[in-house]
């Protein structure tokens, strides 16, 4: 290798001087650890270039796993202010423009409609923003919903039990205040173990039960201290009843909200068996 790119050392003769030949000897030398050193440079640029991508993937890596936690905390935090956000300003709504006798008070109805219409214009809007095309946005609205009737159908249920639940909601906040409701509407995850026991014939441990269990009696006991507190201030039969009116209207709601999440989870699993073994049959 140093032999190729080095230079030809001439032949020594007996007349040449001994400091021609220790010149000569030197360049051949020199030429040969040039070489040497311009290899070993070109080995740790390479090294060097290896751990800077390495470090930037590392990088990309861990900003993705922050980007991602970011995403989820966030999503968690936006959905507790909505939930708790949501029962505040409905409560509010429902006692402030009531009248003596309920006279300015609005309907439950109308309120459900303009929300349930608000929800289906924004769900146009997004799934026109993913086609990106009138034409392509009519076809996938014809798709699921003209050439899939039975799956239309089955999806039908749980939108009838949400409007169901919606009106019911409404009734609740306007006989409950917000905290009895909000501790009483926790009910949904007991009746959604339950159903998720009985449709999806799912396990759950031993701990799981004792902890429903114990939110059961959690409910129970907030319930039982606001009937007591509103006998002790001698509450009048019309409130009494008001407040049986609403317990048994989150009563229900619970139990909407606990078979629609089951229902629903039971209808996606089944259409993705399905599509799971088309795409199998297919490759055959």
């Amino acid at each position: 290798m140093a032999s190729s790119t080095s230079e030809p050392v001439p032949e020594v003769s007996s007349s040449t001087s001994p400091s021609v030949v220790r010149r000569h000897v030197h360049v051949g030398l020199g030429g040969a650890g040039s070489v040497v050193n311009g290899s070993t440079s070109a080995d740790r640029a390479r090294k060097r270039s290896a751990r800077r991508r390495a470090k930037g993937k590392s990088t990309a890596a861990a900003g993705a796993d922050d980007h991602g936690v970011l995403i989820k905390y966030g999503s968690l935090v936006l959905l507790v202010v909505q939930m708790v956000g949501l029962v505040m300003l409905m409560r509010y709504t429902r006692t402030q423009s009531a009248g003596s006798n309920n006279e300015n008070l609005y309907l439950a109805s109308t309120a459900v409609f303009v929300m349930e219409a608000m929800k289906f214009i924004i769900c146009l809007g997004v799934i026109y923003y993913q086609v990106g095309t009138v034409t392509a946005f009519a076809h996938e609205v014809h798709q699921n919903l003209c050439n899939s009737p039975a799956e239309l159908l089955k999806l039908s249920v749980p939108s009838f039990l949400y409007t169901v639940q919606n009106n019911l909601l409404y009734l609740a906040l306007t006989n409950l205040d917000a905290a009895t409701y909000q501790v009483c509407y926790q009910l949904k995850i007991l009746t959604t173990a339950v159903f998720s026991a009985v449709l999806l014939s799912r396990k759950f441990s031993r701990t799981k039960w004792i902890a429903i269990l114990i939110l059961t009696i959690g409910v129970a006991i907030v319930e039982t201290s606001g009937s007591g507190d509103e006998q002790s201030q001698g509450a009048g039969d019309e409130s009494s009843r008001e407040h049986l009116v609403g317990i048994i209207a989150v009563i229900c709601a619970a139990c909407t909200s606990g078979f629609n999440g089951v229902y629903f989870e039971r209808v996606s699993l089944a259409v993705i068996s399905f599509f799971v073994a088309l795409r199998y049959l297919t490759r055959l």
